[in-house]
């Protein structure tokens, strides 16, 4: 089995690349190999699990445009069972450049094709735009995560995000899915906070995760350090929260066999 995940808002700013690395790092630990694509110019991927993406020389964007094999220059990374799939700001000129190109929105899915058995998640940490290189992410992926802070403008362009999606799943990948909305950035003492919790799970109810990932000093921190909040603080909120997160999929994906009730991780019995 292999899957691939774009996680995906074009709303910046809602911890789309916090939610790839660590959830990434979270399917590491629990022993399924995994890639991530940094598929944002921003390169805040790349740089948050330990690379300069000023040393990148090579990165997905020659593999979109020149047919450069992808296992060539998958990079790995201090967590066990993840890699790297590096992007660089040369990025910025794809969007431009594949317009004119045969099967334009499919060039990822090609990309990914030639890696995809290799590993059993394939995490896409798209830029916050609905251009065409997030279209291609969604062509390639089996679903898709939608990061939602929980903040004043939360349902601000989720609308459009949505109108994308579905325009994908009838034209271009019948096959994707909403894996689910995830709510970040919660702060139980903010009423705001949890006015925005029960308005996203009154308009989407079953699509939104159980997992709400806390706002967390750690999960701030950790990029400055190149790591991901598993190898920065495992007894973090964060860590476990994401973690939370993992197996939470996995259950979804009848990929394990634990029980509903023990999906979630307490800290004080874990830790």
């Amino acid at each position: 089995m292999s899957k691939v995940i774009s996680i995906a808002n074009q709303k910046g700013g809602v911890g789309k690349t916090t939610t790839a690395i660590n959830l990434g790092a979270a399917f590491a630990v629990l022993e399924y190999k995994t890639l991530i694509i940094d598929a944002d110019p921003q390169a805040n991927s790349t740089s948050g699990v330990g690379f300069d993406p000023k040393n990148i020389k090579t990165s997905i964007y020659e593999c979109l445009m020149d047919e450069v094999e992808p296992k060539n220059i998958i990079l790995n990374t201090a967590t066990p069972n993840l890699d790297l799939l590096p992007a660089h700001i040369d990025l910025v000129g794809a969007e431009i450049e594949i317009i004119n190109q045969p099967n334009r929105e499919k060039l990822m899915r090609r990309v990914i094709n030639k890696i995809k058995q290799d590993y059993d998640f394939i995490v896409i940490d798209c830029s916050p735009s609905l251009g065409l290189i997030t279209v291609n992410s969604l062509v390639a992926s089996d679903s898709v995560l939608v990061p939602v802070q929980c903040e004043y403008f939360a349902l601000e362009g989720l609308g459009k995000l949505l109108n994308t999606i579905k325009i994908v799943q009838s034209r271009l990948n019948p096959s994707l899915d909403i894996e689910g909305i995830l709510l970040t950035m919660y702060d139980s003492r903010l009423r705001l906070s949890n006015q925005v919790v029960d308005e996203v799970k009154a308009h989407f109810q079953n699509m939104v995760f159980d997992t709400i990932i806390n706002r967390n000093t750690k999960l701030g921190e950790a990029p400055s350090f190149g790591e991901t909040i598993i190898m920065h603080d495992i007894t973090s909120s964060g860590a476990v929260n994401y973690l939370n997160l993992a197996r939470e999929i996995l259950q979804k994906n009848e990929l394990t066999r634990i029980k509903s009730s023990e999906k979630q991780i307490n800290i004080e019995d874990e830790f």
